[in-house]
């Protein structure tokens, strides 16, 4: 069991990483809509070809691409689960933070109401 939770977890530290950067990021939505190869990822960037492989090979010791089965060009497609794995994980700490700004806001309800009564005993005084 723990051995399984240390790999869950170097898995997402491993998919955060990479998705630290901008321009993996940017590579990432680009393969969203389909695979493409090196060059035709490298095209919107302003970097050497050895710089976007280096992003490349981040992404890919993530688990978040993969690269194709064509030897000639080596295509790079998306492999959605470590995504779906970062995202399970958010949502665990979503649901966490609804509920506490919902209870907060049952409280600044509360507060508000108080202070309604207050206001009108006051004016009663008068």
């Amino acid at each position: 069991m723990y051995n399984h939770m240390v790999m869950k977890d170097t898995a997402l530290n491993a998919t955060f990483a990479a998705l630290a950067d901008p321009t993996r990021r940017a590579i990432l939505a680009r393969l969203a809509s389909g695979e493409a190869t090196v060059n035709q990822l490298a095209e919107p960037f302003d970097m050497s070809q050895p710089a976007i492989s280096k992003h490349l090979k981040v992404l890919e010791r993530a688990g978040l691409i993969v690269a194709g089965q064509d030897a000639q060009r080596r295509p790079r497609k998306l492999e959605a689960k470590p995504l779906a794995e970062a995202i399970d994980w958010i949502e665990n700490y979503r649901k966490h933070w609804e509920a506490a700004f919902a209870r907060l806001d049952e409280v600044l309800e509360e507060l508000k109401v108080e202070k309604q009564s207050d206001k009108k005993d006051r004016k009663r005084k008068k």
